[in-house]
């Protein structure tokens, strides 16, 4: 997909976020290298990367043409019931809401635009291609993975420069390839349900059990699926012990603002959720929120919006 993560005007009166890969005490290891058509071959021979969908394929056409056919789109979507309530439940989120409750895609459409729109399509499609034997753990990842990420996008929208519908799109997708390693693997689900028990990273652990990890799978899947390129890389380098110091030309700085705002918001989702932290890691939270800048009243503010969202969600 060639279309471009929009940037819409500047939210809110934080600072711009930080360079912090110029600096710094830590040594630098060197940048993470492409990977090689062995290496994506080896991945593929592993883990059976889904096709994408026709209604996706679609979307995308659809999206990327210099006139987009608004209401042949809305038709689109309305004919899928379950994607026609996650397009109007995001366009009354609080991230996008803006004036009275609307009940139709097509309304939901002009609200969140066309972009936000095949996101939707992509999401709602994915989780469907992605359903396993473990139905419980993958509604509950489902349910986390949507907090992360309108989480994530409310802090981009404090932000300077930071795109909330590229934030909120990114940390919808970043964790894609762990459904996949479910599906795969049989053992995947006792580790990782050791990992939210005694804290260790996820990461860590499946580097340790299986030969490949889910930043990888993940980063192949939207690839194949056609997602823009920033987002494929911030996937693929999002749990990177150095990716806060990682050279513009193998991170662009937008990218890596992106993995800040789902780095914050997936640890303090968490937290709300009573969950020990196994996904981000202390190191990689504390850069985050010295990347963007954030004070402890920020974060205690963002904390408490994240609060009334996930509630006013419920209703």
């Amino acid at each position: 997909m060639s279309t471009t993560l929009r940037t819409p005007p500047a939210h809110g009166t934080a600072k711009p976020p930080q360079d912090t890969r110029a600096g710094g005490v830590e040594p630098i290891a060197p940048p993470p290298q492409e990977l090689t058509n062995e290496e994506i071959d080896k991945v593929f021979a592993t883990i059976d990367i889904p096709p994408c969908p026709a209604i996706v394929i679609d979307a995308m056409r659809e999206a990327q043409k210099d006139i987009p056919d608004v209401v042949r789109l809305a038709k689109t979507i309305s004919a899928d019931v379950g994607m026609a309530a996650i397009t109007i439940k995001l366009a009354n989120s609080p991230l996008f809401r803006a004036g009275a409750p609307i009940t139709t895609v097509r309304r939901a459409l002009e609200r969140l635009g066309t972009i936000n729109v095949v996101c939707v399509v992509v999401a709602a499609a994915l989780r469907e291609t992605l359903k396993g034997p473990s139905a419980a753990f993958l509604d509950g990842y489902w349910a986390k993975t949507s907090a992360v990420a309108l989480g994530s996008g409310m802090i981009a929208k404090r932000q300077y420069g930071i795109s909330p519908d590229a934030a909120y799109t990114y940390a919808l997708f970043h964790d894609a390839g762990i459904p996949l390693m479910l599906r795969r693997y049989p053992e995947y689900e006792k580790v990782l349900t050791i990992c939210r028990a005694t804290g260790d990273l996820l990461v860590d652990s499946e580097k340790d059990y299986f030969p490949c990890t889910h930043p990888v799978i993940g980063s192949l899947l939207v690839r194949n699926w056609g997602l823009p390129a920033p987002l494929i890389n911030a996937i693929r380098l999002h749990h990177e012990r150095d990716v806060y110091h990682l050279p513009d030309a193998t991170l662009h700085g937008n990218s890596l603002s992106l993995i800040a705002t789902t780095h914050i918001a997936e640890r303090l989702i968490g937290q709300i959720l009573g969950e020990k932290e196994y996904e981000v890691g202390q190191a990689l939270f504390d850069r985050a929120v010295v990347h963007l800048g954030l004070s402890s009243e920020d974060l205690e503010d963002v904390h408490e919006d994240m609060i009334q969202a996930l509630n006013e969600a419920k209703r």
